[in-house]
């Protein structure tokens, strides 16, 4: 009875991705990129208040 199921499709449901799925990877890859910019972009923050690096004293 089952493989005569399968065989009609009744218990095997197929759906579609709503876009091909290499855009998946394209899109994640863009995010990564974005986020690494905003991460970059924060480097050296900290150094560029003077009297944060005099506090330091060292």
């Amino acid at each position: 009875m089952i493989p005569i199921l399968i065989a009609e499709g009744a218990i095997v449901h197929h759906t579609e991705l709503p876009m091909p799925a290499i855009l998946y990877g394209v899109i994640a890859m863009i995010l990564f990129l974005a986020l690494g910019a905003v991460t970059w972009s924060y480097r050296d923050v900290s150094n560029r208040n003077p009297k944060r690096t005099q506090r330091a004293g060292h």
